[in-house]
């Protein structure tokens, strides 16, 4: 039983990737929120919940829904592999910056940075990563 609910998990998470990947982010939010659905009670003591969480917060980004992706984000972190996750704390400052919480955000991309380096920043809107600059020496 444990094996089939993982494999569908595997499976409706793969659909979700590739939809993503030709933008088609409402659907692909769709398949996530589906598989995180049949993630065994605790969500946020499973890793799988964390890259799951991850995924749906990214939808929300892309989106242009910074408060849902913060919500989704703040989920992740609090699950195994979440804290110190580079990509994680990117969504999460890039939320808290497009909702004005620029403390927080300063913290978040910062923690971005330290683990991901400049390079995390390059596939999305420079104004992040030129917000961070005027709070850190890079």
């Amino acid at each position: 039983m444990i094996e089939a609910i993982q494999a569908e998990i595997e499976r409706l998470s793969r659909e979700g990737n590739e939809l993503a990947g030709v933008k088609a982010f409402e659907e692909a939010k769709a398949c996530f929120v589906q598989a995180l659905r049949l993630v065994p009670e605790p969500h946020q003591s499973q890793e799988t919940a964390t890259w799951l969480y991850a995924a749906i917060g990214d939808m929300h980004f892309h989106l242009g829904s910074a408060e849902r992706a913060m919500r989704c984000f703040s989920n992740a972190v609090r699950c195994p592999g979440g804290l110190g996750n580079s990509f994680i704390h990117l969504r999460l400052g890039q939320a808290e910056f497009d909702l004005g919480n620029l403390t927080n955000a300063a913290d978040e991309l910062t923690r971005a940075y330290m683990g991901g380096g400049m390079g995390i920043f390059m596939e999305d809107n420079p104004k992040y990563f030129e917000f961070l600059e005027t709070k850190i020496s890079i």
